[in-house]
């Protein structure tokens, strides 16, 4: 299936890199406001440099388009691909505003387009393995999940030394503006309501708890930097969701139910071990110290990635399961109604610092199946 990516960014090199992967994908050109930056990318992967989106819109061999610019732009690049005839992939998150997000799927739908939403950690060994062990009830009737996107002072790392394959810094203005929230809370934010069911309600505090941040230019916004939140799912489970550019690094994942604990260090690997811990437990006044068992992986996915970063994950699998779903006609996993469900929660948390108050969903989705190689 023919792709072209709108924005060639920081994380464009990655998406490539594990294209390579999936060699159904054919990745025809790339574009970007910054011409000499597309005309890099262009030549860097010996692909087509299209000199504008209307380019891409008038290619008519271009089935999917990546939207990978910044998230402000996300809603009209996509609006505009969904109004082309062509279904759209984008990072995270849909729009930075509900409104905008709902028009994007509903334009979706009236097209019988497919739109989805980054990230696809989803589909990854590491949280698939959870997953069926869930379904599996290896851990007993689940209560409650503690989740933690936590990484570090990240104004004060050496992030002006961070470059891509093609030599393009980390947007570290952009990723301060935006927030830690909006780009990092969807990893667990897409696990769970997969794993529990749709959410109904979150309860949410966010603030911006460093206002300097020492960048080159100064920020023009300054967006949340720690967010907490809980969320209640149908099923009846509660999540603490832990969100910072301030404390350690930290993407832990615990949930806890009547028989155990089942745990992974980190949703930003693919192939994070996964654990079972059993309750310590009395036996005639006795206490029987618990034990830890880990679990095999499923899926056979490869250890690791050739690209540099601080994550292992296929950034491209997303892509390949829309593309499955177009050619085997059913909705893709990662659904428009699910990416507008996860795009909701993100905004309830990060703009709780202006509501600080219980937020009562309003989207749903129909349930997501695991990965055939995963059941």
């Amino acid at each position: 299936m023919n792709l072209a990516i709108v924005g060639c960014g920081f994380v464009a090199d990655y998406y490539v890199a594990t294209l390579r992967n999936h060699p159904n994908l054919i990745l025809r050109g790339a574009t970007d406001t910054n011409e000499l930056r597309a005309a890099l990318f262009a030549r860097n992967y010996e692909v087509r440099h299209y000199r504008s989106l209307d380019e891409i819109l008038n290619d008519e061999q271009v089935e999917i388009v990546l939207n990978l610019t910044n998230p402000r732009d996300h809603f009209e690049v996509s609006r505009a691909c969904l109004q082309a005839g062509k279904h759209v992939y984008s990072e995270k998150p849909l729009a930075t505003e509900m409104e905008p997000a709902e028009l994007l799927v509903q334009l979706a739908k009236e097209n019988q387009l497919q739109l989805s939403s980054a990230p696809c950690s989803l589909l990854g060994e590491c949280a698939q393995t959870v997953w069926k062990a869930l379904r599996d009830e290896r851990i007993g009737r689940v209560r409650l999940v503690y989740a933690e996107m936590d990484d570090g002072l990240i104004h004060t790392f050496p992030y002006r030394d961070w470059k891509s394959a093609t030599g393009i810094p980390w947007p570290a203005v952009d990723e301060f503006e935006v927030g830690c929230t909006m780009e990092h809370a969807g990893y667990y934010l897409t696990w769970l309501p997969a794993f529990f069911g749709p959410a109904t309600s979150v309860t949410a505090f966010s603030s911006c708890l460093i206002d300097d941040k020492l960048t080159d230019t100064p920020l023009q916004v300054n967006a949340p930097d720690f967010s907490v939140a809980c969320v209640t799912f149908q099923s009846g489970v509660v999540a603490r969701l832990t969100c910072s550019i301030v404390a350690p690094h930290d993407h832990h994942l615990k949930i806890i139910g009547d028989d155990g604990i089942l745990c992974t260090d980190d949703c930003w690997y693919y192939r994070s071990p996964v654990y079972i811990r059993r309750r310590i437990r009395f036996r005639r006044g006795v206490r029987v110290s618990p034990f830890k068992v880990r679990c095999r992986l499923v899926g056979s996915g490869p250890q690791k990635y050739k690209y540099r970063g601080s994550q292992q994950m296929d950034f491209a699998r997303g892509v390949v399961e829309m593309a499955e779903s177009i050619r085997e006609k059913r909705d893709c996993r990662l659904s428009a109604d699910f990416s507008l469900h996860v795009n909701e929660l993100v905004l309830a948390i990060h703009n709780a610092s202006e509501s600080s108050q219980t937020h009562v969903m309003k989207t749903t989705f129909a349930p997501i199946q695991p990965m055939p190689w995963a059941t």
